[in-house]
This record gives structure tokens, sequence and C-alpha cells, in this order.
């Protein structure tokens, strides 16, 4: 029974890679929304139709479990979607909480009530629609109190990103990060909210600096996944993967295999 993971194009790669190393015996189906990328400047409408659509299209194809590995939509889209109702057997889970509870030291599960942590100002990097959503706030609240969140919309990061110009990438990081310094002077830990930002981590901590604890997402989301299929047992497989996109296969497969430094070949969803 394979895992799914969803992304609105190819930063979900990173999630996937780490959760391929993470359980090798796994099997992975990705689905990119690579026609409709970037999903950061969408209505919270948009982005949930979107991700409804590519979700059925991952359940037609046997997929139980489905990662949202994009943060816009676990940010607009992942509550509506479970509050909406899902067919018995099917989960659809999103990428902050490993992340938050990273943030904050507690443990997968730990439902107690929230509490101060060690960490009070935290920099949140992600794209306009996840700022726009406050989604990380919240469920940061359910686990943290007190601690002060100063959100920096990255525009163009993505879109440089999935067009392979990591010079712009990095010229834009830099530009970004010198605006949440004029709103947060000294922040303590920063968080990428975004699962292209991986592939940026190193500029992100090198303008940032030494001091600050920077927190990505795709080992911690694997570790996640390890987690929860050690308590819901049965699907493991062969290390098997698929990959499906909206997009141009051919296009959307070199580009991918820059990514990841070994070859992907997708198929049309």
């Amino acid at each position: 029974m394979a895992v799914g993971i969803f992304d609105s194009g190819l930063g979900g790669l990173t999630v996937l890679d780490a959760t391929q190393k993470r359980l090798p015996d796994v099997d992975f189906l990705y689905f990119g929304d690579n026609a409709h990328a970037p999903y950061g400047v969408r209505t919270a409408d948009d982005i949930f139709n979107l991700t409804q659509t590519a979700i059925h299209r991952l359940w037609e194809d046997g997929v139980d479990l489905t990662i949202l590995a994009c943060n816009t939509a676990s940010a607009a889209a992942l509550r509506r979607i479970q509050e909406g109702g899902l067919p018995p057997g099917k989960r659809v889970l999103g990428v902050f909480v490993p992340l938050i509870e990273a943030l904050t030291e507690r443990n997968w599960g730990d439902n107690s009530p929230p509490r101060e942590v060690a960490v009070q100002h935290v920099a949140l990097f992600a794209t306009p629609a996840t700022v726009a959503s406050r989604a990380f706030q919240r469920e940061l609240a359910f686990r943290a109190i007190g601690v002060d969140v100063e959100a920096q919309a990255c525009g163009g990061v993505v879109d440089a990103i999935e067009e392979g110009d990591m010079i712009l990438a990095e010229a834009l990081v830099r530009s970004h990060v010198d605006a949440l310094w004029r709103k947060m002077p000294k922040p303590q830990a920063a968080v990428l909210g975004c699962t292209h930002y991986p592939l940026m981590a190193d500029v992100f901590q090198d303008a940032l600096g030494p001091d600050v604890k920077v927190f990505s997402q795709a080992n911690l989301v694997a570790e996640s996944l390890a987690d929860y299929l050690r308590r819901h047992p049965g699907m493991t497989g062969q290390g098997q993967s698929g990959f499906l996109t909206t997009g141009n296969p051919r296009k959307v497969s070199d580009r991918a295999t820059q990514f990841l430094r070994r070859r992907i070949e997708f198929r049309a969803a």
C-alpha cells in the first residue's frame, strides 16, 4: 500500500527523499500539481479545490494515507478536508505539526495543555498564502504559550526554484531575511515553512547567522511518518515509487532529476 505525497510542484520532493531514506521498505506515490503551481499566490478556495482533486486522484491509485507535503495546502485546505469527512480508511496529514512539535520540544502525540517553551521569538518564512492563513500560529497556540511569531511572506522564491534559477532564489531569500530583520531583530529560531525552502537552507542559515536555529521539514516529517507507521502497521511494501504530474511530464522529470540528483520519471496524472 503506497503512501501518497502531494505538493503543488517540486518542493515536496525534499520530503519524499527524506521519507524514502528513512523508510526504504515503504512504497510512495508522488503527485505534483505543476500545471497550477505555485499555490502560494492563490485563494484559499482555489487551493482547497486543487488539493482535493489531487487527493482523489491518489485515492484512485489505491493510496490510503496522503501527506500534504505543501505548507500552503496544509495551511489553507487540510482542516477543511478533514472536517468535511474522509472515506473509511483514508487519512490526510499535513506537515506543520511535526515542525511545531520539534520547535516546542514536545513528543509526538503529546496532547497536554499548551505551556511555555524555551524559544520565545520565532521567524516564519513561508508563501504569501501560508502567511495569510495564520495556520502556523494557530497550530502553535495548541502547544505553546508566549511565543512571538513574525511571519515573512517570501514572494518569488518558489517560482525561482521551480524554474531552476537558484541565483535569483538566493537573492530573494537574502532580501526576505533582511525584511524580517527589520521587524524582528533578534529571532531565536527560524521556521522554513515551505517544502521548497530546504533547497535554500544553507542560504537562510548564512543570512540569519549562526545564532539562529533553522528548522526545516523534510527529516522531521520523515521521522513523524515512521512513528505513525509503527502505530499503524501494514503499509510496508517493496520500496517502490511512482510520480504523477499535471504538468509536462518530460519537463517536470528533468527538473526533478536536477532536484534529487537521480533520474526521476513522471507520468501524466
